[in-house]
């Protein structure tokens, strides 16, 4: 008995000590550019991830009416995906903020978007939002979201049959639901490389919200 909390306390400690990336097998750091598979496309619904995180970013301000924002463009693999490919990060020149007007609800998510997932597509930081915005163009949000102005209770699964209505040829395993305190946060849907489609996605979609019904909080 006191053999195996000895273990257990090394292996706590261990773990303490290593690197997030080792802690999660799925995330290669410092992987070579533009070895990927697919993206993943992630809206998050601002007032879940305002209430989830306490965030004091200006996207949680009151009266910012902000609903579904771009949270970013994810290179995938089939299995893991690669991340901070250039651990420095390469410069965004304001030319390449240009390009990334509108798409996220401030300038900090866009530059740190870019390091962490854009340096592993093998594009530009112009090229990575241009990249962005087609992607947000493909998918199109379902009307019942649109002002919603009370907190209402739903399945995930009811999230995911609204976008595949609203998206002709979405189908359940392409995309995934993220919740967190049965909060609901964020959708996330599997987009072909050359960014023309939807696509299958099984390790995105086992990762979705394992939850019964989640709370979809108000448009602040």
């Amino acid at each position: 008995m006191i053999l195996r909390w000895c273990f257990a306390i090394a292996g706590a400690f261990l773990l303490s000590i290593l690197p997030a990336a080792a802690q999660n097998p799925r995330e290669a750091r410092g992987a070579p550019m533009g070895q990927f598979d697919f993206y993943v496309l992630a809206l998050s619904w601002s007032p879940g991830f305002c209430e989830n995180s306490g965030s004091r970013n200006r996207q949680c301000d009151s009266g910012s009416g902000l609903g579904f924002v771009t949270h970013g463009l994810w290179p995938q693999r089939e299995q893991g995906y690669p991340s901070f490919c250039e651990p420095a990060g390469r410069f965004v020149p304001q030319a390449a903020m240009a390009d990334a007007a509108g798409l996220f609800p401030d300038d900090n998510l866009a530059r740190y978007q870019w390091r962490k997932h854009g340096t592993c597509t093998g594009e530009s930081p112009g090229g990575y939002f241009r990249a962005v915005r087609q992607a947000r163009d493909l998918v199109r949000l379902p009307d019942g979201f649109n002002g919603l102005n009370s907190r209402s209770k739903v399945l995930p699964s009811e999230i995911e049959s609204a976008f595949m209505k609203a998206n002709p040829g979405l189908r359940p395993d392409m995309i995934s639901v993220s919740c967190g305190r049965r909060i609901f946060q964020e959708v996330r849907i599997c987009l072909t490389r050359d960014l023309r489609g939807f696509r299958q996605c099984a390790e995105v979609d086992r990762d979705g919200c394992r939850a019964g019904e989640i709370t979809v909080p108000a448009v602040r």
